[in-house]
């Protein structure tokens, strides 16, 4: 009977692998939460890339992983009840860092990719799905950055949840990331990208994606206290500037509640500081932005929406429209062009911020602290920026002395309205300079 019942076992897992569907615990990962199981899934991930692609398959249990190895023509499954979690720091379970082959001038976040949860770069056709659950564990949170220049090698033994670059046809679907680490989701240069129907609950950034063109956010939740929900970038990481294009995010949630209240439930608002929450595009910004589409999103307790061009690029063809915004820190529009340039000083220049349609936004419970701001840069305008239907409420205060405030312009500084303290104006503030000369 036992002869028969292992030759069964064996047979049956024949008939998975010859399906093109590869158990990772056949290939020796136990998922009892203490034994390291990188190395089996990733044998797993090997073969089935080995065999021409599938799915490698993790049904229900507790992951403990390092470095997992994403390949090209695969879809990583994370069941229902199935949970992959990140190694502690000194466990040594992640890959080391990439050499990176110029100066950094992006956060050290973006730089680095290999020492994360999971990665991969210069692959096509990945997918990572099911609804499981990855908890990043041990994954840090830190820069390691000294005058806007990446000082270090490694940013921290594990850094990501997920981060992918340089890849094409991607898809990230219906999982949930808990303390996803200094970003739960980092896309950086990748082409046709979709993004559909996760809940991030994480102690850093949300989703990034920077220097992608063609991609798709839809139907996610992204709780982020400590700083940006889902953040559109344009980096110096590829050593070039590149363009964010072509991206939609649309029936998104986007919160800042205390890590883990999202998903426990009792969603309770957390002390805002830096940031929270929020779509926010930029800050790096060396490419720019053009024809990106943000609909029917909804903020709540959390910072607003944020267009920010200050590293020398262009903002252009951005349309913005149905957000419902409560419980807004700081301010609830805020749209900006400066000249941080934040990059090779042969490369940088002034940016260019046209052609802004922002609509049909409604705010209840406004801080006080700003209005909705416009501001250019001494000498350079932004043009074109249309503001439509919009609707804010505020917690009210303020003195006549706040409102006569002479309002700098940013110039040089760092793009976040809190720094410059109480805005003159509730309604709309929008700062103007002679043309350049």
């Amino acid at each position: 009977m036992i002869l028969l019942l292992s030759i069964t076992a064996i047979a049956n897992a024949q008939n998975r692998v010859n399906a093109g569907f590869y158990n990772v615990r056949d290939f020796g990962a136990l998922g009892n939460g203490k034994h390291l199981d990188q190395g089996a899934i990733n044998k797993a991930i090997a073969y089935c890339a080995q065999k021409g692609g599938g799915t490698v398959y993790m049904p229900a249990g507790n992951y403990l992983c390092g470095s997992i190895h994403l390949k090209s023509n695969i879809n990583l499954f994370i069941d229902a009840g199935a949970v992959i979690t990140g190694a502690p720091a000194g466990s040594k379970a992640y890959d080391e860092a990439e050499a990176f082959p110029d100066t950094a001038y992006q956060d050290g976040g973006h730089t680095y990719f290999h020492n994360s949860l999971i990665w991969g770069e210069n692959l096509s056709n990945v997918s990572i799905t099911g609804h499981g659950r990855i908890n990043g564990g041990g994954l840090t949170r830190e820069d390691h950055e000294k005058g806007g220049v990446v000082t270090g090698g490694a940013i921290g033994t594990g850094d990501k949840a997920i981060a992918l670059k340089l890849c094409t046809n991607v898809l990230i679907r219906d999982i949930t990331i808990f303390h996803g680490g200094h970003f739960a989701v980092l896309v950086t240069g990748c082409n046709m990208v979709t993004l559909d129907n996760l809940t991030i609950d994480s102690n850093r950034d949300g989703i990034d994606i920077d220097c992608c063109k063609n991609t798709m956010v839809s139907n996610c939740r992204v709780n982020t206290p400590n700083d940006d929900g889902i953040c559109p970038k344009s980096s110096y990481a590829l050593n070039k500037p590149v363009l964010t294009e072509n991206l939609v995010i649309t029936n998104c949630e986007v919160s800042g509640y205390k890590e883990g209240t999202l998903l426990d439930g009792t969603m309770i608002p957390a002390k805002i500081g830096w940031a929270a929450g929020r779509i926010k595009f930029g800050t790096e910004s060396n490419g720019g932005f053009r024809n990106c589409t943000v609909s029917n999103c909804t903020f709540r307790s959390c910072n607003g929406l944020a267009l920010e061009e200050v590293d020398g690029g262009l903002m252009d063809n951005i349309i913005v429209s149905n957000i419902t915004m409560m419980n807004t820190k700081y301010y609830p529009i805020y749209v900006t062009l400066g000249a941080r340039n934040r990059g090779p000083k042969a490369t940088t220049h002034m940016g260019t911020v046209k052609n802004i349609l922002i609509s049909n936004i409604q705010v209840t419970n406004a801080d006080s602290l700003s209005g909705i701001q416009l501001t250019g840069s001494p000498g350079y305008l932004m043009e074109n920026i249309r503001l439509q239907n919009i609707y804010v409420q505020y917690k009210g205060g303020g003195t006549r002395a706040q409102g006569e405030k002479q309002f700098p312009e940013l110039d040089k500084g760092y793009p976040e309205p809190f720094l410059l303290g109480m805005n003159p104006s509730y309604g709309l503030f929008a700062l103007t300079s002679p043309e350049k000369s």
